[in-house]
């Protein structure tokens, strides 16, 4: 039996993102309290996903939500990691506030927000051992957060995971050079 590279990719880089949830499951936690949800993203919610991003542009004006949208689309998945909120009882005034008691609703607990930081690193290692192309996005996770799909979850970030030529996700128009001289 003979089987090409390209008819396997796809199953290929599904497992591969399993994996990466799996390392960042296993990820060091601080306090050893799990309040990490992971989950992946393929098929038809990519575009969802794509979608939400444009339309938020219109709400805050950020336009690199667009060239993010569009660099989704060429991936295979987005692995979307989030911490629910628990402040750890530490009183270590991390976040800002002396005590966790003191600390302003909505502002993160440093330590969950410290947790989302290591397993998002320790997913991204795994997918460079196994040579996968990612880039982590702010953009496409805070649209999977206003989409709800990790619920009860803040601070999501998201990873597109591709295994192409060239990694997708680093290729970038080149800005228009602007000649303030001549213009």
């Amino acid at each position: 039996m003979i089987q090409n590279e390209r008819a396997s990719r796809h199953e290929h880089v599904l497992d591969v993102a399993r994996q990466m949830m799996t390392a960042a499951r296993t990820a060091p936690k601080g306090k050893g309290v799990d309040i990490i949800e992971i989950a992946m993203v393929t098929g038809d919610d990519l575009k969802v996903l794509s979608d939400k991003m444009v339309a938020m542009v219109e709400e805050h004006g950020m336009k690199f939500f667009l060239r993010d949208a569009a660099n989704i689309l060429q991936a295979e998945c987005v692995i979307i990691i989030g911490t629910r909120e628990q402040a750890q009882g530490l009183n270590c005034g991390h976040c800002g506030y002396p005590t966790c008691a003191g600390r302003l609703e909505g502002v993160p607990c440093a330590v969950n927000s410290v947790d989302v930081g290591i397993a998002i690193g320790s997913a991204c290692a795994t997918a460079a051992d196994l040579r996968v192309d990612t880039r982590v996005m702010f953009s496409a996770g805070l649209a999977a957060q206003q989409l709800e799909w990790l619920p009860g979850c803040r601070s999501v970030y998201a990873i597109p995971v591709s295994a192409s030529t060239k990694n997708p996700f680093f290729d970038r128009k080149p800005k228009e050079e602007k000649n303030d001289k001549y213009e």
